[in-house]
C-alpha cells in the first residue's frame, strides 16, 4: 500500500548505530577480563579478539566520531566476563570503569545508550565449571551479572536488551558450546539450554520492570518475513511451520510466556524430556517485556519438505563467494533461494520490502516499542588514493530499508529508533575483516594489524546528512 503523503520520523526517533563488544574492543586479557566462548569460537582463520578495532583504548575517539555522525543512540553490549572474569564472585572493578567510563563520554556528547546484555560471549570459566547454557545453575548467574549491571548504570542507561539473538544462537551451533559427554542429541540439548536461556531473560526482565519502572527491557531478536515458494497449499503450510519454529517460537516465549501448541507437541514426539519447572513456566508468564530490538538482513523462501529429505543444518559462507547453505528440515520445511531478489556477495538476500511486512506482522502480534538494532550490509572494501571508501552500495541498501521503515511507521508501527550495523568495521564472527559492514573504515586486515586509523566512508556522510535533516 503505497499513501498519499507519508508523515516523517519524529524529532525523538533515536538515530544510532551498533556493535558488540567481542568484535570491537579487544583487550580480551587485559584489566582483569577473563575469556569468553565466543573468544574460542572465532575461526583461526580470521583475526582473533585480542584488538579488533581496540575499541577498549579509543573510545574516546570512537565516541568522537559518532558525535561528529550525528548519532542520537548507540547500541553496545556489555562483556560478562570483563565484570566478572569467572562469571560469578567477585567484580573485576576495571571492567566496570572501562564501561562507566564509555556510558560517560556517551551521554556528555549527547549519545543514548543502548546496551545488550549478552551477544554471545558466555564466560569460558562457567562454560568448564559447568557447560555453560546447559546447566540451570546458569540462570543465576546471568541475573547476578546483569542485575550487578542495570544497578550500577540505572543513572544512564534506560534502554536495555537482555539476550541478542537467541533464535540464532539456536539455529548456528558455533555460537553454543555443547557438552560432548551428553547423551541427548544436540537438538534436545538446544532445546534444553534455549529453556534455561528463556527463563535468564524472563528473571532478568522482571527485576528491571520492578526496580525501575520507568526503563524500557525486552530481547533483541534477529528475525526475518517468510515467503512460501509457491501457491501450493503444501509450501503455504511449509512456511507457516518454518515461521513457527524460527520465530513465533522464541516470541511467544519472550512476550506471551508460554511454549507454541504445535512446538511443544513437536519437542514431546521427539521423546525430548526436558528440565522445566512449574516455576520457571510461572516466571515467564509474569515477566512483560516493554521494547523490542530486531536484527533484520533478509527475508526467506520456503517450499514444502518430505520426510525423505537429508536433514540439513544452515551454514554460512565464510568468504563472500555465494556459497550460503540452506536449512533443510525434513517433514516440516525446505530454506531455498529466491529468485525475485538480488543478494550480497554472501548469497543474503536484500528485501527493503521485507522489511516492512515484518514490521507490519510482528508488531501486530507483539505490540510494544521496536528499535531496529541491527540491519546493514556486508562487503570486502579497501581504502582507496583519498583514504576513503566509496560504499555506494552500502547507502543504497540502508536509504531502502529506511524507506521501508518509515512507511511501516505510516502504517502505524511504534519503531524509534534505527541502529543499523554497524557503526565501524569490526570483526565479523564468521568472516572476520574480510567482511565490512562498518560507517568507519578501520585500518586493519585479518593478517596485519597496521595502525586501527579511522577512515570516513562515503556513507558516513551520507548517514550524517540524513540525520541533520530528520533532526533540524
Amino acid at each position: 500500500m503505497q499513501y498519499q503523503s507519508i508523515s516523517p520520523l519524529s524529532k525523538q526517533f533515536l538515530w544510532g548505530a551498533a556493535t558488540a563488544a567481542y568484535q570491537c574492543e579487544g583487550a580480551k586479557l587485559e584489566d582483569g577480563k577473563g575469556l569468553s566462548i565466543v573468544d574460542l569460537n572465532i575461526n583461526p582463520k580470521f583475526a582473533d579478539t585480542s584488538v579488533t578495532t581496540d575499541h577498549y583504548h579509543r573510545y574516546k575517539e570512537d565516541v568522537a566520531l559518532m558525535k561528529e555522525l550525528g548519532l542520537k543512540a548507540y547500541r553496545f553490549s556489555i562483556a560478562w566476563p570483563r565484570i566478572f572474569p569467572n562469571g560469578d564472585g567477585i567484580i573485576n572493578q576495571k571492567g566496570l570503569d572501562f564501561y562507566r567510563n564509555l556510558i560517560d563520554e556517551l551521554v556528555k556528547n549527547g549519545i543514548e545508550p543502548l546496551v545488550t546484555l549478552y551477544h554471545f560471549d558466555l564466560p569460558k570459566a562457567l562454560q568448564d565449571k559447568y557447560q555453560g547454557w546447559s546447566s540451570r545453575q546458569v540462570i543465576d548467574d546471568f541475573f547476578h551479572f546483569s542485575k550487578t549491571v542495570i544497578d550500577e548504570f540505572s543513572d544512564s542507561v534506560t534502554h536495555w536488551f537482555t539476550i541478542n539473538e537467541q533464535s540464532n544462537m539456536f539455529a548456528l551451533p558455533y555460537l553454543l558450546v555443547f557438552d560432548e559427554n551428553d547423551t541427548r542429541s544436540i537438538e534436545e540439548q538446544k532445546y534444553q539450554m534455549n529453556h534455561y536461556m528463556t527463563v535468564a531473560h524472563a528473571k532478568v526482565v522482571e527485576y528491571c520492570r520492578t526496580q525501575y519502572p520507568s526503563h524500557k527491557i525486552g530481547p533483541a531478536i534477529g528475525l526475518s518475513p517468510y515467503y512460501a515458494a509457491s501457491a501450493l497449499p503444501e509450501d503455504v503450510l511449509a512456511t507457516q511451520v518454518c515461521a513457527d519454529f524460527k520465530t513465533y517460537f522464541f516470541m511467544d516465549l519472550y512476550f506471551k510466556g508460554e511454549y507454541k501448541a504445535n512446538i511443544w507437541k513437536y519437542i514431546l514426539e521427539q521423546g525430548y524430556n526436558l528440565d522445566i519447572l512449574e516455576e520457571d513456566l510461572a516466571l515467564m508468564k509474569s515477566a512483560k517485556p516493554n521494547l523490542l530490538g530486531i536484527n533484520y538482513y533478509q527475508s526467506t523462501m520456503v517450499r514444502a519438505c518430505p520426510e525423505t529429505e537429508v536433514a540439513q543444518d544452515v551454514a554460512i559462507d565464510e568468504n563472500g563467494a555465494k556459497q550460503a547453505i540452506f536449512e533443510t528440515a525434513p517433514g516440516r520445511y525446505q530454506v531455498i533461494q529466491n529468485p525475485n531478489l538480488n543478494t550480497t556477495p554472501w548469497g543474503w538476500e536484500i528485501d527493503p520490502i521485507g522489511l516492512r511486512i515484518l514490521l507490519n506482522d510482528i508488531y501486530a502480534r507483539y505490540p510494544v516499542p521496536i528499535i531496529i538494532t541491527e540491519n546493514g550490509i556486508g562487503g570486502q572494501e579497501s581504502l582507496d588514493e583519498n583514504n576513503t571508501v566509496d560504499d555506494s552500495y552500502r547507502i543504497e541498501y540502508l536509504s531502502e530499508h529506511l524507506d521501508a521503515l518509515t512507511q511501516s511507521v505510516n502504517d502505524g508501527v511504534d519503531v524509534v529508533g534505527y541502529c543499523p550495523w554497524s557503526f565501524m568495521d569490526l570483526l565479523s564472527t564468521s568472516s572476520g575483516f574480510n567482511k565490512r559492514y562498518g560507517f568507519v573504515y578501520v585500518n586493519r586486515t585479518d593478517k596485519e594489524l597496521l595502525d586501527l586509523a579511522r577512515y570516513k566512508k562515503k556513507s558516513f556522510y551520507w548517514y550524517q546528512s540524513l540525520i541533520q535533516s530528520a533532526t533540524k
